[in-house]
């Protein structure tokens, strides 16, 4: 299930289809491979900055976090993503795509997450998967690769503390 809370202005999630996403949701859990139910929560960067700092002890937004279920419940829940719509669209803007492509990235990468991946302690192994489902979903480019790019951006592109968002994505 998909909840959208819209940040201080609900322009961008009037661009979002609820509907849309849950199906794009659930075909990229499938070529993921994961089993369970995906609770996802699309809101502000002021509610993804208050999930950090209590789960991972980093005061800062982040423009996704995913929540592994405990394996015992895995098969019916795989765990939940947040979503910030806020950074959803500041990076859509920067990379030149529309909100709903960025959501669906982001979907993507949290799910990949989900699954037992993660890219800050991995040999690019999240790295590669996320590169060949992107293609697969016809996605634009991955999180990861981006990674890189967005330091080559001016900084009036990317809201201040954005460059450092390899670190803080989970």
């Amino acid at each position: 299930m998909i909840t959208i809370e819209p940040p201080g202005t609900a322009t961008a999630a009037a661009a979002l289809s609820k509907s849309g996403l849950t199906r794009f949701l659930n075909r990229a859990r499938r070529v993921v491979g994961l089993e369970g139910n995906v609770e996802v929560l699309l809101t502000s960067d002021g509610e993804l900055k208050r999930l950090n700092r209590r789960f991972r002890g980093k005061n800062q937004a982040t423009d996704v976090l995913s929540f592994p279920a405990p394996g015992e419940v895995a098969q019916e829940h795989a765990g939940d993503l947040a979503i910030s719509l806020d950074m959803a669209a500041c990076q859509a803007a920067a990379y030149g795509h529309s909100l709903r492509d960025e959501v669906r990235i982001l979907l993507l990468h949290g799910l990949l997450h989900l699954y037992g991946l993660d890219h800050e302690t991995d040999k690019g192994q999240m790295a590669a998967r996320e590169i060949g489902l992107r293609r697969e979903l016809r996605l634009p480019s991955s999180l990861i690769d981006r990674v890189s790019t967005i330091r080559k951006l001016p900084p009036q592109t990317i809201r201040k503390g954005k460059n450092k968002r390899s670190r803080a994505i989970t």
